[in-house]
């Protein structure tokens, strides 16, 4: 039987819409409808982009501020602390006028600020139909957790316990949600990017440094000439980022790329993922079969996610540049610990997300 989702995401960076985006196409592949939307856009006009460019801005400029709201609005923890529940509620009237518009028969949030809309409507009974939250990070903060969703789907089990402990609602561990090239790229280097790696240097592995769809991290390129002094070829991936992409394009023995539409191939000729945020970047590297490490990550979210994901075993997490060199001349040569890390890394996709919505539609 046909069904009608509604999915929210979030134009923060790009990883809430690439996981929003493949939900969609494996729903759509089982013959539903699905609407995906941005949750900024049902805030009232203007204030979506304001918050978007306010957390742009934090990230990139001033971290230690973004470290301090995460703190005081997000961070897990027991005790009063302010919520997001007046931001919530602006968008309930237009969410409710969606819902209504499309006969949905379930919402999906892949945005924390959508999970406190939908949570609050169910809870209240102002939203009939189910509400399911996939959560994205590692490490589940506050705003991902809200009681009156029905269900909280998750990238470990870890994550998953503390959701339930969270809200008192289920949650399941089907792991990260990525687009099939991903997984298909495992064990089956793209010849079109090794020849452009081994054009760069020859007889060095390829490391991959991300910065995300923004650009976003600190000591990018210091830790890229560290890697090139090291024997690597590091691979800097700077998103959206033309300036970051210019200033490193000029740092000897350093290959800087802007957005990488094949990055499922980029990956399967690569050796290793250097990572500062715990997102999607990171997850599409496991299922690519690359080891990742997590190193100088972003404050808040970020470095809370890359130690979660180094202590569900999935990466390794290097505190120093010394720590990174040594852990990547390691990862980089194939051998016991390279194939434990990757078959690691494979084992987190358990179950089929889309699927798991399915059945809670009904």
């Amino acid at each position: 039987m046909e069904r009608r989702f509604v999915v929210l995401s979030a134009s923060m960076g790009a990883g809430h819409d690439a996981v929003a985006g493949e939900l969609a196409r494996r729903l759509r592949a089982r013959g539903h409808d699905v609407l995906v939307r941005d949750v900024l856009a049902l805030l009232p006009p203007g204030a979506g982009a304001a918050l978007r460019s306010f957390y742009r801005a934090s990230v990139r400029y001033a971290p230690q501020l973004y470290a301090g709201i995460y703190a005081a609005f997000l961070s897990p923890g027991e005790g009063p602390r302010p919520g997001t529940s007046p931001l919530a509620a602006l968008a309930e009237r237009r969410l409710t006028d969606l819902v209504e518009r499309r006969g949905a028969d379930a919402v999906v949030s892949t945005f924390h600020l959508a999970a406190q809309i939908t949570g609050r409507m169910r809870e209240r009974k102002v939203l009939e139909i189910p509400s399911a939250v996939v959560v994205i990070d590692f490490a589940v903060h506050r705003g991902w957790l809200h009681p009156g969703n029905d269900l909280h789907l998750c990238v470990t089990e870890a994550a998953a316990e503390a959701a339930r402990r969270g809200t008192g609602r289920p949650a399941a561990a089907p792991g990260p949600v990525v687009p099939p090239e991903f997984l298909a790229a495992a064990g089956a280097p793209d010849a079109r990017w090794r020849a452009t790696l081994t054009r760069h240097a020859p007889d060095r592995p390829a490391v991959l440094l991300s910065a995300g769809a923004w650009g976003v991290g600190s000591g990018l390129k210091s830790t890229a000439q560290a890697l090139s002094h090291h024997g690597c070829l590091p691979v800097l991936l700077c998103g959206r980022d033309e300036r970051l992409r210019q200033r490193a394009a000029r740092l000897p023995g350093v290959l800087a790329l802007g957005w990488v539409g094949d990055l499922a191939g980029l990956m399967s000729a690569a050796r290793v993922l250097v990572d500062n945020a715990a997102g999607q970047t990171a997850v599409q590297a496991l299922a690519a079969g690359l080891p990742v490490i997590g190193y100088r990550p972003i404050p808040g979210h970020g470095a809370e996610g890359v130690r979660e994901m180094a202590a569900a075993g999935l990466s390794a997490y290097a505190e120093s540049p010394g720590e990174l060199l040594a852990t990547v001349g390691r990862l980089a040569l194939d051998g016991p610990g390279r194939s434990r890390r990757i078959a690691e890394g494979r084992a987190a996709f358990r179950a089929d997300a889309a699927q798991l919505l399915c059945d809670l539609a009904g």
